[in-house]
């Protein structure tokens, strides 16, 4: 069984999820992890398939069936283990306040400097407030409190708000 990285990105419309996943059940694809969003209009898919063609074929039936959409796709054979473990305790990083740029390279590279691993992040921008949810691992040695402590300094500087909470497990 091949394990590949699907993504496809273009204006929306309804029907791509459809359209997309049949194409990949015709080809034995089963959807292992997927991520799909709207961004500004421009529909974004990400998907890890475990799938009985490879890459270039996956490619080629995914780009004839979508022909004339306008979608962009990419299929990569990905290799390796296919369920990296846990380091440690999850939390959820949330900011908010006047949108600048540099917020989510600032706070991203506070939390890899104590060793935090962003596995999930999501902005919006409403007008002039910027929101930031981001999932965050942390290893088990990683000194939390301190984290919390520069995060908030980090925000003060940036002009914005910032809360780092325990991820509540039973909705992960």
């Amino acid at each position: 069984m091949n394990i590949l990285a699907v993504t496809v990105l273009g204006h929306d419309r309804p029907g791509i999820i459809a359209n997309v996943t049949e194409v990949l059940a015709g080809l034995g694809g089963n959807l292992e992890d997927s991520s799909m969003t709207l961004l500004r209009g421009h529909f974004a898919m990400t998907l890890v398939v475990s799938c009985q063609t490879g890459a270039e074929s996956a490619e080629a039936a995914l780009v004839a069936a979508l022909a004339g959409t306008g979608l962009v796709v990419s299929v990569l054979a990905l290799a390796g283990d296919r369920t990296p473990a846990q380091v440690g305790p999850s939390y959820v990083l949330t900011v908010h306040g006047a949108d600048r740029p540099g917020i989510v390279s600032a706070v991203a590279g506070l939390v890899a400097s104590y060793g935090g691993n962003v596995t999930d992040l999501t902005t919006r921008l409403a007008g002039s407030l910027y929101v930031l949810v981001a999932e965050v691992e942390m290893p088990l040695h990683a000194e939390v409190d301190a984290l919390t402590v520069r995060l908030d300094e980090l925000a003060a500087g940036l002009g914005v708000e910032a809360r780092l909470r325990a991820a509540d497990t039973d909705l992960m």
